[in-house]
């Protein structure tokens, strides 16, 4: 719930940012229905692991600026001009957005399908995930990241380790937590 609150009050800014002094940057609109609301934006009949798959990979110039769709460890929450929807996240996974960077980056802890962008978009790179309690590799593979710089993968709930990431004969890593408390959103992971 106060994570709710904390996305309409991030929109909420940014709306009355665009507004002029004299204009109510909330319009009478009737509710919707959520699924009216997911088909107006093209997420039909989606559930929270279609819509997340969906928007992180669109390219950067098709992404909706309408929007609002921020990844919480439980939770998907989309909220628009004047509503919002909230998709729950299979309890046994998390999705984990990386954004490695070589130059810049940005601070990030819940990752917006909407607004992140990383530095290195379209870029192969090798991953691997590592479960620091059972030393078992979660995830191992080449993956491409997506047009935002970010690459998304689907690990395990209430796990904590590190991920390792080489590009372009560059390599860095940092430490993951999937708790109820982490992170979805890696931005601090350096390659050297």
């Amino acid at each position: 719930m106060k994570r709710r609150g904390i996305a309409i009050a991030a929109l909420t800014l940014v709306l009355a940012g665009c507004a002029t002094e004299n204009s109510d940057p909330w319009p009478d609109v009737d509710q919707v229905s959520s699924e009216e609301f997911l088909s107006d934006h093209g997420l039909a009949g989606m559930d929270a692991v279609e819509a997340i798959n969906h928007l992180d990979q669109l390219a950067v110039e098709k992404r909706p600026t309408d929007l609002m769709a921020s990844v919480y460890p439980d939770e998907l929450v989309l909220a628009g001009e004047a509503q919002e929807v909230t998709l729950d996240l299979p309890a046994e996974k998390t999705y984990l957005s990386i954004a490695p960077y070589v130059n810049t980056t940005h601070d990030c802890f819940y990752h917006s399908l909407t607004t992140c962008q990383g530095e290195l978009g379209n870029k192969k790179l090798d991953v691997r995930i590592t479960d620091e309690s059972t030393g078992d590799n979660v995830v191992d593979e080449q993956a491409t990241t997506f047009d935002n710089g970010f690459v998304g993968f689907w690990v395990p709930s209430d796990i904590q380790g590190t991920i390792k990431i080489g590009y372009d004969e560059k390599v860095g890593s940092t430490e993951f937590a999937t708790t109820d408390e982490g992170a979805t959103c890696v931005t601090d992971l350096q390659l050297a």
